[in-house]
Order: structure tokens, then C-alpha cells, then sequence
């Protein structure tokens, strides 16, 4: 048989791990790559998943509850279960990019975060979800950055989520993928050989009536044209880096709720309190920065005692089941963001593809809070874990900075 035969019959799939293995299959070899990213040697995005495999439940064997409550909120806003959709680029992945990612978690009752060089406007995007949180780079001078905020609130976001940090780092050892500026004639020749092995993808953007857009609508000027990926990359990387002065002025400018995303150490946690923020979201950005930085699980337990009862405190870097969600809660998180996992559900089947993989996650985390004895995902604390002595790691500890 065929496997793609199977593929065609049974498009729903068990696990994330299923959903890159069909990514990898459906989509051309450079797209593929993109979705893996990473920096440097890998060591960071391999160590943000193998260390929740490092972490064990300590399941009880009576006394479990017929219903078990997982809904919560993050930042004042409803969410079904505690995972939200993390803000990622470009995608080239499938015809309707973020807007199938908005319907998927909208069917699901879960926020979505919508990145500034996302695909999709984010009006439509809005349009398509209720809850989105906006998320914003430290990119081009003040006054475009109060445009770009101006816009995302006109349009509905929720709230907005800074990425201020970025090292830039180009070398993989695995190879970077070849990513062009914009897809014209020459450029589509040139990669004809891995596009046409991957048929399917390329009938899902020809049946769409077009090629995939390499422009970035959400860092549009008024009265321009959207710039393409590496015009807004190339802005991103020519703007001098925040300080926190700059992140209390994005607090201030912003009147809804705040996260900043990109937190590793104690001390910034801190200081991210003394800058008004709501919420930060302890991330490396999935490796992609600073490579061996270690993972975002293992620093979550001090970053969270530290802050966790000032502002909330979510978390992203290698979620891929859902008793990774609940380790991350145990530990701390009132929330965790997800990235490659949904890509690669929606490089496997779109729209489906995405709610398949929330599901996935859904049922995980629902079946770890039953065995752990919990009727809540709220109740979900370290006593349910077995942490390896070690195991966590405190960056910028020890006395707080001066305020």
C-alpha cells in the first residue's frame, strides 16, 4: 500500500511527533527547514524537549475525580485549556497560514498570538478570532512602533507581546534553509526540483490562485506596501536594542494588558515587574537565539517563585504532549505557548491539522491531571512531579537589582 494512499484516508494522526514526521513528508525541503530553525549547534531546542522527558509524574493509584476542570485565563482573557498558539513568521506552510490557525483555535477555545511578520493581516486575522494577542518587535523608530500598536488595537488584539531580545545568529550546523526574498520567475525555477517532489503542497497554493507571499502586511506603512520578509528583518536588525526605559515606555504607550516574551534570568523577571509588565512568558524563543542556553523548564521554577505572585508567568520551548503542560503548571506556569507543534499540524493538514494537534494536547494534559489525583489544572503543583536533583537551573539569582 501506498503510504501516502493512508495518508489521503486517514489524515487524522496521535501525536505531534506523527505531525512533523507528515510535515516533513508534505512540505518542500527549505519550507521544512524554516519550521525546525534552531541556532548553532541545536543544543538549546534539543535540551527544551529532553528535559521534559527528564521530569516524572507521581501518579496516585484512588481517589481520582470524573471531571476535571482545565479552562483558565490568561491576562483577563478565556482560554479552554492552558496552551496558546505562540506567535511564529511567515508561513508558507499552507494557502490560508494564520487564518486557519485563527479558526482552528477559535474552534477550540484558545488564544492565539499573531506575529508582526505573520502572513496575514491582522485585521483579518482578528476577524477570524475574537482573542488574539498582537505580537510586537522592537523594530524601526518610535513613532512606527506606536503605529503598528495603534493598528493591532484598532483591529481587536487583546493584548500585546513584546520580543525585544535577538542575537541574530546565522550558522546551523545542520544547514540553513534557502529562504528567497520574493518568489518570481527565476526563483521559482531555481527551486522547481524540491517543490515539485512535495506535489501537494504545491496544488494547495495553486488551487489558493497563487504562490506564497514572502511580504509582512503587519509592518506595512500607511499608504505603502507591505514590506517582504528580509526588508522588515533588515529594519529589526539596523534598530538600536531596548533598554528597559524603552520596555517601560511600550508598557505605558500600550493601554491593555502587557507580556513580554523572552525571559531567562531572575533578575530580569524583576525588573520586567518594576516596568509595569502584566506577564512574561519564560522563553529562549524555541533555540533560536543564544544556543545552549538551557531550557525554558528548568528555569521556570526560580522565575516563578520569584515574580509568580506579582504577575503571571507563562512559558514556551518544547511543549509537544500534553503532560508537558502539565509539568510546565506544576512548576509554575499559569499557561504555556506552543510553535512548532501547531506548524507542523497545519503543514499536515491545515485548519484540521491544528485543532488535531490542540486536541492531542487537550487530552494529554486531561489524562495527567486525572492520574495525578487533581480535579484542576489549578491544583497541579511540584508534589506531582519527580524532579531529578539538578534538575533546575536559576540564571541572575542572588540579590534583586536596585530599582
Amino acid at each position: 500500500m501506498n503510504p501516502l494512499d493512508s495518508l489521503r484516508r486517514n489524515p487524522w494522526f496521535e501525536t505531534v511527533a506523527e505531525a512533523r514526521r507528515r510535515a516533513r513528508k508534505r512540505l518542500p525541503n527549505s519550507v521544512y527547514g524554516a519550521l525546525l530553525a534552531g541556532s548553532e549547534r541545536g543544543r538549546t531546542v534539543d535540551d527544551n524537549t529532553a528535559a521534559f522527558a527528564d521530569l516524572g509524574f507521581a501518579p496516585r493509584v484512588a481517589g481520582h475525580h470524573g471531571r476535571r476542570e482545565l479552562a483558565t485565563t490568561v491576562l483577563g482573557v478565556e482560554t479552554s485549556f492552558p496552551v496558546l498558539v505562540s506567535p511564529t513568521g511567515v508561513q508558507a506552510v499552507d494557502p490560508d497560514g494564520e487564518l486557519a490557525v485563527a479558526r482552528a483555535a477559535a474552534n477550540r477555545g484558545v488564544i492565539m498570538g499573531l506575529s508582526s511578520f505573520a502572513s496575514k493581516p491582522v485585521e483579518d486575522v482578528c476577524a477570524a478570532h475574537p482573542n488574539v494577542f498582537f505580537q510586537l518587535y522592537w523594530s524601526g523608530e518610535r513613532e512606527v512602533l506606536l503605529q503598528r500598536m495603534e493598528r493591532a488595537r484598532r483591529a481587536g488584539a487583546k493584548a500585546l507581546v513584546a520580543t525585544l531580545d535577538w542575537s541574530f545568529s546565522q550558522g546551523r550546523d545542520w544547514g540553513s534553509p534557502v529562504i528567497p526574498e520574493r518568489i518570481d520567475v527565476p526563483t521559482a525555477l531555481r527551486m522547481a526540483p524540491q517543490v515539485l517532489t512535495r506535489p501537494g503542497w504545491l496544488w494547495r497554493f495553486a488551487r489558493s490562485g497563487g504562490v506564497p507571499d514572502l511580504t509582512v502586511p503587519n509592518l506595512r506603512a500607511p499608504g505603502g506596501a507591505a514590506p517582504t520578509f528580509f526588508g522588515a528583518y533588515g529594519e529589526w536588525m539596523g534598530t538600536p536594542p531596548p533598554t528597559w526605559d524603552d520596555v517601560k515606555w511600550l508598557r505605558e504607550e500600550w493601554d491593555g494588558p502587557f507580556l513580554l516574551k523572552g525571559v531567562c534570568r531572575v533578575d530580569d523577571a524583576r525588573r520586567a515587574v518594576d516596568a509595569g509588565v502584566d506577564a512574561i512568558s519564560v522563553s529562549n524563543h524555541g533555540g533560536n537565539n543564544l544556543d545552549t542556553t538551557p531550557a525554558t523548564i528548568r528555569l521556570l521554577p526560580a522565575i516563578a517563585e520569584a515574580v509568580g505572585d506579582e504577575i503571571e508567568v507563562l512559558l514556551d520551548g518544547g511543549v509537544r504532549r500534553g503532560g508537558d503542560v502539565a509539568k510546565a503548571l506544576a512548576l509554575g506556569a499559569r499557561a504555556v505557548l506552543i510553535g512548532r507543534a501547531y506548524l507542523w499540524g497545519l503543514a499536515a493538514n491545515g485548519q484540521a491539522g491544528v485543532e488535531n494537534v490542540l486536541d492531542i494536547l487537550r487530552t494529554g494534559l486531561d489524562s495527567a491531571v486525572l492520574g495525578l489525583g487533581r480535579s484542576s489544572v489549578h491544583e497541579l503543583c511540584p508534589q506531582d512531579l519527580h524532579v531529578p536533583p539538578g534538575f533546575a537551573v536559576t540564571l541572575g539569582g542572588g540579590p534583586a537589582p536596585e530599582r
